[in-house]
């Protein structure tokens, strides 16, 4: 009970919200009450700081309760409480545990873990940042768990253990080669994924020292049992992909493949080698070996050379990870082959019809017929004692495969036992938790806060949505634009797509023609061999017949020695003679004509031969046509290039010498501009000066990168004729001495510009054009601008408009970028802080989060009544005659405005060294306090012409009164945290004597006079700050020169 609560204390808040009791509930609500209650338990039991191996029989409540529930909804909704980002060894168990569940969880729980893709991403990244540690391997792992959660999402057929025959391999690629490549790439990444984690968990050992045998080494290598069995399925699919690849595919085109393979092939095998030897992997899986050299690909007949790897979990080791080691489809077949044919039936085949044929055997009295008959008995025999004996082999081999399952039988009823004793064990557990239902509910209350905190963080979430809907408008336009740029390339991308097919085309026929010639020439060679053959058998009879033919002769002369009686048979011979010469003549006349069809057929063949030749020439000149007519539209492509580059270049230089002509203009004297508007041209020009060099030195290594170029030459000649203009109308408005210097200041910036492009138009001069002497032009005219701007009470009226929104969108803008500086601070603080000082920071950082909300809406809702006093007030007059009409209401809206600027970059820079630890909680409650007068001040200046029934005046106290309470919430959390970081020291007097007491309380009545004399002090000088601040706030808006005009 001790450790179990241990465990619960070491995550705070640790059970979810989800699993609070509603009142009222239905027999249902209970049921799933109690469900995520106990999926809670044992979330917490397997995810916790203790730098030991996740348990299996909690990962595997974890598992089932995704399979009961259908998904992973409980799981995430308990595993979004845990701090994972402030605790790696947290995170490491954490990633284990959800590791288990895309294995052998339900199908939904990667559907619903994609939702948690996002913040994985960013928790990956955070833990990249430590260099040793739990924090890398966490990084690595989660890496990993992505990859693996979309790799299953591009390929929906693959379950998450990877477990598939090979006939479903096959219809996840859909018969299509281009599917199978890509589903290979990304196997090759999946599996790259797998071995850098293998590999940086065995980095991070120590391998000199047993470490498998210790609670942190076994922490660190339990989750390799997971990469392990992913692994041996990837290698197993990556090598039958290859094979039909390979069979489908060039080699060439597949080289990078089988690059890949080989590397991966190696580190796979040095890996499983490494972890067989380890003691702890040893009694619960049995890794397999990989062959000692890889496959090759370039033989098919080497895929049935493959062994797929077998990984073997043992029943001792209860793992809800354990594969069937036995398929179906591995099983021999035990049934008796049939014999291809019977003895008996041969034997009647092979001597039935010679026996009908000669039933008298003349032709063979010798025997020669029988001794073959033994023969093939004997043969036969043979044949059949050898069926014999590989069917008994059959029968073993099924013997001892039966035997086999009976032992995997008896190993899957064990662990159907040890499943029974699990649920006798978990029904103990439930009993304990009842038990603890006291404990849970005092932590009730701790959920109801976290629960209050949640809802402050949904609104901050809204904040945020709102930010990202006006970034995802700035992202479409710039799509847009990008879209604009693409289109002008597509022509040229279209004709060199047109060429690479017509050059394919040409090369496709051109093989098949040598093919076809290739295959004409076997023909006519198998054929001319045949009647050669021919030739000589008849040959080979001819003299055959010429030799009886002699011997007939030499029995024609002893047959007329011996005597008249055999003159009959003489005259037979010589009729069988005459039919001999005859059949002799016949011979030679066939023989003749064989010799002429092989001449027509040496003949047809060198006609193919030629016709072939000719075809292949004119598949060649095609080829050259088109690589020629290729080289010149490439040729044209870079000339285009070229010709836009220097038409770019060319209008600069025209849009500069406009502007220099301009300024020469006599009716150019009565231009005026502003020295604000000239340093806004200046800045914009600097930032186009800072896109060329960057731009010209992709454009010298690539030439097809010209479009950021000619884009950047474009507008820098648009802005800088715009300085040069600007620069001369300011001159107009300035003395004479400023005047000349920022005259020639914007004609030496014409002339080093028109410099600057013109090295431009020479490739040769493209590498030392120079754009530093052009930017410290720009940057003495943006200083001499700065110079030059109004201060004070030189300003004019007619400018009293532009500064009224200047200094309003200026007082926006400080109040998002302290709302946005407050954010990161929480964020930081978040990262470094922990207990009580991160409540605290939190809760500081928050109320002036909501204190910036509340100011921006303020400032909203004055401009809002401000353009509405001012539509209403200045009649046919324009905007700025109204503000120069009523400048003291204009001055004391701009003082206002540059009030709560002010004061909202001061506080965020006080809670800045607060939550640092370097600050006072009493300059933070100051300037809060002075932030409720800054707006107060804005209310007043704003209200003062507006009309009372104005519905926006009443958006405005409304605002006014939120300002009012964010104000106070700031007060009252700075003064909470006070009191909770502050030590209150224990005032314990048990040990001092009479006279230290005294003592001590001389002491402490010298301490309060000097402070309440201090005190009067800095009241009085507070006073005096106050008139003096009263003094000059009137000399700066004209307090006095509007007494002296009344009186």
């Amino acid at each position: 009970m001790d450790r179990v609560k241990s465990s619960m204390q070491q995550v705070p808040n640790a059970i979810p919200k989800v699993i609070r009791r509603t009142g009222g509930a239905n027999s249902l609500d209970l049921e799933k009450e109690n469900f995520e209650r106990g999926q809670a338990v044992s979330i917490n039991k397997a995810i916790n700081t203790q730098e030991v191996a996740v348990k299996e029989k909690h990962a595997r409540t974890c598992i089932l309760g995704t399979h009961h529930e259908k998904g992973a909804h409980t799981f995430w909704a308990a595993v979004n409480r845990l701090p994972l980002s402030s605790n790696a060894v947290l995170c490491w168990k954490f990633c284990h545990v959800f590791h288990k569940l895309l294995r052998d969880g339900h199908p939904h729980v990667i559907k619903d873990s994609m939702r948690n893709k996002a913040d994985l991403t960013d928790m990956s990244r955070m833990w990249g940042h430590l260099s040793e540690g739990y924090g890398k391997l966490c990084s690595i792992y989660l890496k990993l768990l992505i990859t693996k959660m979309e790799f299953h999402i591009k390929n929906p057929r693959f379950p998450g253990n990877l477990q598939m025959s090979n006939r479903q391999l096959e219809e996840a690629g859909e018969n299509d080669v281009n599917n199978f490549f890509q589903l290979t790439v990304e196997m090759f990444d999946y599996l790259e994924c797998e071995l850098n984690l293998f590999l940086s968990v065995f980095n991070s050992l120590d391998m000199s020292r047993s470490v498998s045998v210790t609670a942190a080494g076994q922490c660190r290598l339990a989750p390799l049992i997971q990469v392990i069995l992913d692994s041996s399925h990837l290698y197993d699919y990556t090598v039958k992909l290859l094979f039909k690849l390979h069979s489908c595919l060039p080699a060439d085109t597949l080289q990078g493949h089988r690059d890949r393979f080989q590397e991966q092939f190696k580190k796979l095998k040095s890996l499983f080698y490494r972890s067989s030897n380890l003691q702890y992997f040893k009694r619960l899986i049995q890794i397999p070996q990989l062959p000692e050299n890889p496959p090759n690909f370039l033989r098919a007949s080497a895929l049935s050379e493959h062994i797929s790897p077998v990984v073997v979990i043992p029943a001792e080791s209860s793992s809800p990870e354990s594969e069937h080691l036995v398929e179906t489809d591995d099983l021999v077949d035990t049934d008796i082959p049939v014999l291809p044919v019977a003895v008996e039936t041969k034997f009647d085949d092979l001597f039935g019809t010679t026996a009908a044929a000669d039933p008298f055997n003349f032709n063979n009295q010798n025997g020669m017929r029988k001794d073959d008959k033994d023969r093939l008995i004997e043969q036969l025999s043979r044949e059949i004692q050898s069926l014999k004996d590989e069917l008994e082999s059959f029968r073993l081999e099924s013997g001892r495969l039966c035997q086999a399952l009976r032992g995997r039988v008896n190993e899957l009823e064990a662990e159907l036992a040890e499943q029974s004793h699990l649920r006798l064990q978990a029904v103990g557990e439930a009993e304990f938790l009842k038990a603890e239902l006291d404990d849970l509910r005092r932590v009730r209350e701790d959920t109801e806060k976290e629960q209050r905190s949640l809802t402050e963080i949904e609104k901050k979430a809204q904040a945020n949505e709102q930010r990202y809907t006006k970034l995802k408008e700035k992202y479409t336009e710039l799509v847009q634009s990008h879209a604009d740029l693409l289109r002008k390339n597509a022509e040229v991308t279209r004709q060199m797509t047109v060429a690479r097919a017509a050059q394919d085309e040409v090369e496709a026929v051109r093989r098949e023609m040598q093919e076809k010639v290739k295959s004409a020439q076997e023909a006519a060679d198998r054929q001319g061999r045949s009647q050669q053959e021919q030739l000589q058998e008849l040959q080979r009879e001819l003299l055959s017949s010429r030799t009886e033919l002699e011997s007939l002769k030499s029995t024609v002369t002893s047959s007329q020695q011996s005597s008249e009686a055999l003159s009959t048979q003489l005259a037979v011979l010589e009729s069988e003679k005459a039919d001999l010469v005859q059949s002799l003549s016949q011979v030679e006349v066939e023989l003749s004509v064989r010799g002429e069809e092989l001449q027509q057929a040496q003949t047809s063949l060198s006609t193919e031969r030629e016709s072939g030749v000719k075809a292949a020439e004119a598949l060649q000149n095609q080829l050259n046509e088109k690589e020629s007519r290729e080289q010149t539209l490439e040729s044209q492509l870079v000339a285009t290039r070229w010709s836009g580059l220097q038409a770019a270049v060319e209008e600069a230089e025209r849009i500069i010498h406009d502007s220099l002509a301009q300024i020469e203009d006599p009716a150019h004297i009565s231009c005026t501009s502003s020295a604000d508007y000239l340093a806004s041209r200046c800045q914009a020009t600097l930032n186009c000066i800072d896109r060329l060099p960057p731009a010209l030195e992709t454009f010298m290594a690539d030439n097809t990168a010209v479009s950021e170029l000619v884009r950047a030459l474009t507008q820098c000649g648009h802005l800088v004729g715009d300085t040069i203009v600007q620069g001369s109308a300011t001159s107009h408005m300035v003395p004479v001495e400023k005047a000349d210097a920022l005259s020639d200041s914007v004609k030496t910036c014409g002339a080093q510009a028109l410099t600057l492009l013109g090295a431009l138009k020479q490739r040769d001069a493209m590498s030392s054009a120079d754009s530093s002497k052009l930017k410290a032009t720009l940057l003495l005219i943006l200083d001499t601008a700065e110079k030059l701007r109004p201060r004070g009470l030189e300003l004019k009226q007619g400018e009293l408009g532009d500064l009224v929104e200047q200094e309003m969108a200026a007082t926006s803008s400080a109040v998002e970028l302290a709302a946005a500086r407050i954010e990161d601070m929480l964020n930081k603080s978040r990262a470094v802080d922990t207990g009580i000082k991160m409540e605290v920071n939190e809760r500081i950082l928050a109320s002036c989060t909501e204190l910036m909300q509340a100011i921006k809406e303020l400032v909203l809702s004055s401009k809002d009544l401000q353009r509405d006093i001012v539509e209403s007030g200045r009649g046919a007059a324009s905007m700025k005659e109204f503000y120069a009409k009523n400048s003291r209401w204009t001055e004391g809206l701009i003082s206002a405005s540059k009030a709560v600027g002010w004061g909202a970059t001061v506080m965020v820079d006080a809670a800045d060294l607060v939550v640092q630890g370097k600050g006072k909680f009493e300059e933070l409650m100051v300037c809060s306090h002075e932030i409720a007068a800054s707006t107060a001040q804005l209310v007043a200046a704003s209200k003062v012409k507006a009309d009372k029934d104005s519905p926006k005046l009443q958006r405005l106290k409304h605002a006014s009164r939120g300002v009012t309470q964010a104000t106070a919430g700031v007060v009252a959390s700075t003064k909470s945290g006070k009191s909770q970081i502050e030590e209150k020291d224990t005032m314990d007097f048990s040990s001092m004597t009479l006279t230290q007491i005294k003592r001590q309380e001389m002491d402490s009545q010298v301490l309060v006079l000097e402070l309440e004399t201090r005190l009067q002090k800095e009241r009085e000088r507070l006073g005096e700050l106050r008139k003096k601040h009263y003094e000059l706030a009137g000399v700066a808006e004209g307090w006095g020169e509007e007494e002296e005009g009344t009186g």
